[in-house]
């Protein structure tokens, strides 16, 4: 509004977009949202194709010249589409960008997703309850699933988090392997011998197809019997939390006006003879956190990492952390196995 652009909302998303839903606000129409947690325009899975010409419909009648997507893994696909889109209707010829947003942090171009550290900090506080109910009743193991889809950071990240918080015996099972599960089940019969007689489990809900929580529960507890018992927890949407974190709504200020200034710097850019054409790749990207700096990456580049099938970037970072994990629950591992890191050169830019 200070540069003299004229703000609208949608509800709804894509679908609201094909439907008209579309207001014009102001200050006071957006006052408070800060410290809310949940979405305040709503939330759709549709995406553009199955109503593309709706949209060009709608953009030209409220001669939107950029369009700001904040969501999941469908809001960075639906603008994959609108960009393939142009070929077709010059109408989408315009600014885009994507502030990706989502508990399952699989969006491609950034390492974390806005709102990912409220998930992890709820599913991290259920674990730390979860702890203190199996302090109470001795020799018993939690299985407990997380949300996520095929992308479970929060099984490596949160139990990370929940074993430096004392909580023995967390194990990562994103690739549920035989002898993984078999190894596992002995780590945990040999530690009810010790003096930490509980164990907890952490499983993404689409880890495998087969291993499900269910046969996860029938195999610890065949293996364990006379020795311990199990139970299950599934957090399902408990995981998606409260009110934002510190982190997450710093991070949220930081993406937001960001995006907005990188939005207005291309308008000008591209503002020819009384309109706006961009028709160039660098016109639609995704704004995240790659490593230490905020970066802007076409979508159109992001589409060759990117495992459409699965809705998951090629290459996660968070992987690395499964050696550590190791040995946080005091597996008998060397350290030679760790992936070492690698020093990066410090110039000014980075400090």
């Amino acid at each position: 509004l200070c540069q003299g652009h004229t703000v609208y909302v949608v509800s709804d998303g894509f679908e609201g977009l094909a439907k008209g839903q579309i207001r014009e606000v102001g200050w006071h129409d957006v006052a408070g949202w800060l410290g809310r947690g949940g979405s305040m325009l709503g939330t759709k899975r549709t995406l553009p194709k199955t109503c593309m010409e709706k949209i060009v419909e709608n953009v030209r009648k409220f001669n939107i010249q950029g369009l700001l997507v904040i969501g999941g893994f469908e809001a960075y696909e639906g603008v994959l589409q609108l960009v393939e889109a142009r070929g077709q209707y010059e109408e989408l010829c315009i600014i885009m960008c994507v502030i990706p947003a989502t508990i399952s942090n699989n969006v491609p171009g950034t390492d974390f997703s806005l709102g990912s550290d409220t998930a992890v900090n709820a599913a991290m506080e259920s674990c730390d309850r979860i702890k203190q109910s199996a302090s109470g009743t001795k020799r018993r193991v939690f299985i407990v699933e997380t949300m996520g889809g095929y992308c479970g950071p929060w099984v490596d990240i949160g139990g990370t988090r929940v074993q430096t918080r004392g909580a023995e015996g967390c194990r990562m099972a994103a690739s549920v392997l035989e002898f993984i599960l078999q190894a596992n089940v002995e780590h945990l019969t040999d530690k009810m011998k010790t003096d930490i007689q509980r164990g907890l489990v952490l499983r993404n809900e689409k880890c495998h197809e087969h291993y499900t929580t269910e046969f996860l529960y029938n195999l610890y507890s065949s293996e364990g019997k006379g020795i311990f018992d199990c139970r299950i927890n599934v957090l399902g949407h408990l995981q998606q939390g409260g009110a934002p974190t510190p982190f997450d709504r710093n991070y949220g200020t930081k993406l937001g006006v960001k995006a907005v200034l990188w939005m207005s710097e291309k308008l000008q850019e591209v503002y020819r003879k009384g309109r706006v054409f961009a028709n160039s790749g660098d016109s639609a990207c995704v704004i995240g956190l790659r490593k230490k700096v905020v970066a802007f990456s076409p979508v159109t580049e992001l589409k060759k990492v990117t495992d459409f099938e699965h809705r998951l970037p090629q290459e996660q970072w968070w992987l690395n952390l499964r050696l550590m994990l190791k040995m946080l629950a005091n597996y008998q591992i060397s350290l030679t196995e760790y992936i070492s890191g690698t020093m990066e050169h410090v110039t000014r830019r980075t400090l």
